[in-house]
């Protein structure tokens, strides 16, 4: 079986990068993650991603490069998340799907309880904090 793709955007703001807490609705509640969302079929995957950051955030974001794809495989799916780094460009955040974001800074990223997929994307951006994020 095909890994289910799922985007996330590692969104990059005054030098810090957004974490979004997993609402109590959602599977593995409580846990943080890069927001983002599953790709609708034939869609690309920014343009996907573009559309899950202005539906679960409510906020216009703009690509500026990507990170290394995670596969995963979760009891019930396997997913393969796509990571981008984006900016902010315009709008007000409003959380549609998660309980709440926190700003991190590169010494922070270990301090939450990310969810599995997303673990292999933060040890990424504490690696490369200063190429990813400060040049960005």
């Amino acid at each position: 079986m095909n890994p289910l793709l799922v985007t996330c955007v590692v969104l990059i703001h005054e030098g810090k990068v957004m974490a979004a807490q997993r609402a109590a609705h959602m599977d593995l509640p409580g846990s943080w993650e890069f927001p983002g969302g599953k790709l609708e079929e034939g869609e690309d995957p920014q343009a996907g991603l573009i559309r899950e950051v202005r539906e679960e955030l409510s906020i216009a974001i703009r690509v500026i490069g990507s990170l290394t794809p995670v596969t995963h495989a979760y009891p019930s799916k396997t997913i393969q998340l796509l990571p981008f780094l984006a900016r902010w460009e315009s709008g007000t955040i409003l959380l549609a799907e998660h309980a709440q974001l926190r700003w991190l800074e590169q010494k922070d990223l270990l301090s939450l309880a990310w969810a599995p997929a997303d673990l292999p994307i933060v040890h990424e951006l504490a690696e490369n904090w200063v190429k990813l994020i400060t040049s960005s």
